[in-house]
């Protein structure tokens, strides 16, 4: 077993002390009663596309593509 020196304690400590300063800071915070609208309505593109499962799909084949591309590299003989 190794013995702390008071230096490794001392930081031990701030370390410790800090640490619950910072979670009290964060438990603490007042009401602010603040009203947050997430119905953001229809933009330009169309709404929602990107929770489209064709956007994913097509996106997907294109990265596995291109991936297939870079792999195969320049080895033409």
């Amino acid at each position: 077993m190794t013995k702390f020196n008071f230096l490794t304690r001392m930081q031990a400590a701030l370390y410790m002390f800090f640490l619950s300063v910072m979670t009290y800071a964060q438990e603490s915070n007042p009401d602010l009663k603040i009203d947050v609208d997430v119905d953001k309505g229809t933009d330009t593109m169309g709404g929602d596309w990107m929770s489209n499962p064709l956007v994913w799909v097509i996106g997907a084949l294109v990265l596995i593509v291109i991936i297939a591309l870079l792999a195969r590299g320049g080895n033409r003989k």
